[in-house]
């Protein structure tokens, strides 16, 4: 007889930032995370926890403790992976160094993927995944593909139409063919990191969606499905493998 806990809703881990921020009279580092991002995750049955940068000088052990509660796994947005951890020279447009995030989220991925954790990521997301195979980043994208589509500035979402593969997990949940995005974003996957398969391109050609060819659930893409307020079908997709996780890991009593 198999346990009636499967009736919980799953626990979906939510990276976050850790920046200067101000309320009040108070101006400290925070970890923070836009709303949109846990609201989506409640709005399709799951329940959100926040994940901060921790665990430092240790942050694999770190990882383990905080795994072990977890359902499902998101690499939310935020500033550009360090250059450094796939062995490039900075540009002088990449965001300053955040190692702190960096070894948290490297160690929660790498931890998420050997018990086999469902992962969505999420633009930053996307690109942390892929250097944490061996992959390579476009630091700058408007001098790689000479536009600035991908991110327009002043807090406004770029709107971008991806090609959507047939036959893919992302296609299960968003069709196949043309698939409106709201893209903010100057750097993009160059070479992919290895065991991804390409699941969305733009007409440039810049790879907007992966999958892992492996076992296990694994989806990144690179625009913000969060800011798509009527539509929150990767994160009911991530939601439900959360829970087919969640009732896997059950005892049999």
């Amino acid at each position: 007889m198999v346990s009636n806990a499967s009736s919980a809703p799953p626990v979906i881990g939510l990276t976050t930032y850790l920046e200067q921020a101000k309320q009040g009279v108070w101006d400290v580092r925070a970890a923070f995370l836009p709303q949109q991002y846990f609201a989506s995750v409640t709005a399709a049955g799951g329940i959100a926890v926040l994940l901060p940068p921790q665990g430092d000088p240790d942050p694999e052990a770190a990882a383990v403790a905080v795994l072990e509660g977890l359902d499902g796994l998101i690499l939310t947005g935020g500033l550009d992976v360090q250059p450094e951890l796939y062995g490039q020279d900075r540009h002088p447009l990449t965001d300053p160094a955040r190692p702190d995030r960096d070894a948290w989220e490297l160690a929660l991925f790498r931890g998420a993927e050997e018990r086999g954790i469902p992962v969505l990521a999420i633009c930053r997301g996307l690109q942390l995944v892929n250097v944490a195979r061996g992959g390579t980043l476009h630091q700058h994208l408007p001098e790689a593909l000479g536009t600035e589509r991908y991110r327009i500035g002043g807090g406004v979402f770029a709107d971008n139409i991806v090609e959507v593969a047939p036959d893919t997990r992302l296609a299960g949940m968003l069709g196949a063919g043309p698939f409106a995005v709201h893209s903010y974003h100057h750097q993009g996957v160059d070479r992919l990191g290895e065991g991804l398969v390409v699941v969305a391109r733009t007409d440039d050609g810049l790879v907007q969606a992966f999958e892992s060819e492996g076992p296990g659930y694994l989806v990144g893409v690179q625009w913000h499905p969060e800011e798509n307020v009527e539509d929150k079908r990767l994160f009911a997709g991530l939601v439900a493998q959360a829970a087919a996780y969640a009732r896997a890991k059950e005892p049999v009593t």
